[in-house]
């Protein structure tokens, strides 16, 4: 892999990494509701929904979804639902003071999974990170090499951009919790998060 190409993709992929996101939303949830590790485990889901898709897109099954209307339609659904979902549950938790974990009949098969699990899933479900994989990176390709190793490396160099930027974010809003460290301040911030999850959940499921 050429070193010119994997610099220009991280200067590409820099602007998108810092357009707050589902992952951003979920890290600051997962801070001011609990602590800091739940941003850092959020934060290690994320980068590991990442993974998911670039090996996807190394075998090909991320442009077999990407090209069958029906495959990407419920990839959508599906993305959408956890979104409201998780939207959802970080709104009834404001009331409780305490994070995203709902009642029994609220759970979802990987829910235990915690912090990891809700930013695991949350990028394993979104075309548009699966997009980064079938727009972007193609454009960082050498033809007459092989392709995996090629998407490895730029998955790497992605991984460490959105980890960075994720294991910032989680310390800012560490700081602004333990300088602001109220009840109002606290549910008002998880309410908050909870609807932007509802918002991305929904544009995530009706979006063309």
């Amino acid at each position: 892999m050429q070193w010119h190409l994997v610099l220009g993709f991280v200067a590409a992929v820099i602007p998108l990494t810092l357009i707050p996101g589902t992952s951003c939303t979920l890290v600051t949830q997962q801070v001011i509701a609990g602590s800091r590790s739940g941003g850092v485990r959020a934060s290690v889901g994320s980068v590991c929904g990442l993974l998911v898709h670039a090996t996807f897109a190394a075998v090909g099954l991320s442009a077999l979804v990407m090209s069958s209307a029906r495959a990407l339609t419920v990839v959508k659904l599906v993305g959408g639902i956890y979104l409201i979902w998780l939207g959802v549950a970080t709104w009834r938790s404001a009331r409780r003071g305490v994070g995203p974990t709902p009642r029994r009949r609220w759970r979802l098969p990987w829910a235990q999974l915690g912090p990891f699990g809700q930013g695991l899933w949350s990028n394993v479900l979104n075309p548009k990170a699966a997009s980064v994989y079938l727009t972007l990176v193609p454009q960082f390709l050498t033809p007459s090499r092989p392709v995996a190793p090629q998407i490895t490396a730029l998955a790497v160099a992605h991984i460490a951009v959105v980890l960075v930027w994720l294991l910032f974010w989680t310390s800012v809003v560490g700081v602004a919790r333990t300088a602001i460290d109220t009840s109002r301040f606290r549910r008002g911030t998880s309410r908050l998060a909870g609807a932007v999850l509802v918002a991305f959940g929904l544009r995530t499921a009706t979006a063309s």
